[in-house]
């Protein structure tokens, strides 16, 4: 599949960035000892089918395990009593009336504040909002039309799905929307509860995941004052269907009772598969993005990769770059933050962009299932 030559986008700007992050934290330590005691408590409860063979005994987790396959050291969640009680092992998030704001709405409400003071603009002036993420708690009303109501801003908002690469797809649809003429000042946001579909009993995939939010504005730039802020040179898209990531739940599953509750109804992954098979086609794009815009790797300042897994992004980059890529290059931050699906590329962004000088050059690039890529070219301005 061949993605078409990308033309030079002008005229639009990253102007400010948010993060939010729950306050609750899980360490390595504290999740592999609620799993473990998990499952030592499953192989008592069925020893004796255990000893005939009808199931398999469910193996201990480990620190070093953890780190070494994903180089995660702890995760931020929503709540954190529920994911470390062996005898729930997932989250608790109490039902919210309908009056009340959604959990999903006041964490895109933190981050979009930030994002405005970063830009120095008003919910006022932004007259359309994007949440774009990997699972809405909902199917309608749009989160994305909650936030618009409740931080008061105008014009229109949507919500929309591309697992991983929602962000980077949202930041292409703002930038889309201003050179249409639809919009001025977009917000994207990606307010991502990971924990709440991620299957906390599964040793290859317990530890994968954390919670956060972020936000981008995107401008129109003569809207921007001079010095502030990203260009947005080009963004590039790309999609090929894969099994290899997938998440079977929805509102068809009551329609085969068999199947509710299943362990495909949360976050599956075949991630070898994922991995052997994703890098080479995120270091492709990269590369060819770049090329379209008379650009090659070693212009690069920084790349803001997704941040799924350290291996993965220290071989991307390898492949992009013909070498290993420095800590500054290509920042790390899911060590902290684990992988928070959409978010990760954009907290990278949030937190390791300060020290860029004009002219200098980025990619902020995410991946995940779909397969689902999406990169942008900035420039500081």
């Amino acid at each position: 599949m061949t993605a078409p030559t990308s033309q030079a986008l002008a005229a639009t700007v990253i102007s400010g960035s948010g993060l939010y992050a729950p306050p609750a934290v899980i360490s390595n330590e504290e999740l592999v000892e609620s799993f473990n005691t998990y499952v030592e408590l499953h192989n008592s409860r069925y020893q004796k089918d255990i000893e005939t063979g009808e199931r398999t005994a469910l193996q201990p987790s480990a620190t070093d395990f953890i780190e070494k396959a994903s180089g995660i050291k702890r995760r931020h969640v929503v709540n954190k009593e529920g994911v470390l009680d062996p005898h729930r092992m997932f989250p608790i998030i109490p039902d919210r009336h309908n009056d009340e704001p959604s959990v999903q709405c006041e964490m895109a409400m933190a981050a979009g504040q930030q994002a405005l003071d970063d830009a120095g603009l008003a919910a006022s002036q932004i007259d359309a909002v994007i949440v774009a993420c990997s699972n809405l708690q909902r199917p309608y009303p749009a989160v994305a039309v909650e936030v618009q109501a409740a931080m008061g801003m105008a014009g229109f908002a949507y919500d929309m799905n591309v697992a991983c690469s929602s962000a980077t797809f949202g930041i292409q649809a703002a930038v889309n929307a201003i050179q249409s003429g639809s919009a001025r000042a977009v917000m994207v946001l990606s307010p991502e509860i990971c924990s709440g579909h991620l299957n906390f009993t599964d040793r290859d995939s317990h530890f994968i995941f954390g919670d956060a939010c972020t936000a981008v504005i995107v401008q129109a730039a003569e809207d921007v004052k001079a010095g502030q802020g990203f260009e947005v040179l080009g963004t590039r898209l790309k999609t090929q269907y894969s099994n290899n990531i997938r998440n079977n739940f929805g509102f068809l599953n009551r329609g085969d009772e068999s199947g509710m509750g299943k362990p495909d109804k949360m976050f599956v992954q075949q991630g070898r598969k994922v991995f052997k098979e994703v890098s080479p086609l995120v270091a492709s794009l990269i590369g060819d993005h770049l090329q379209s815009h008379g650009l090659v790797a070693t212009d690069l300042r920084r790349m803001w990769l997704h941040q799924a897994n350290l291996n993965m992004n220290q071989l991307i980059a390898r492949r992009v770059l013909g070498r290993d890529a420095t800590v500054d290059e290509a920042p790390v931050i899911l060590d902290e933050y684990a992988n928070t699906s959409s978010a990760g590329s954009i907290i990278a962004f949030h937190q390791h962009q300060s020290d860029l000088a004009p002219g200098d050059l980025g990619v902020i690039c995410s991946f995940g299932a779909g397969y689902s890529i999406g990169n942008v070219i900035l420039r500081k301005r």
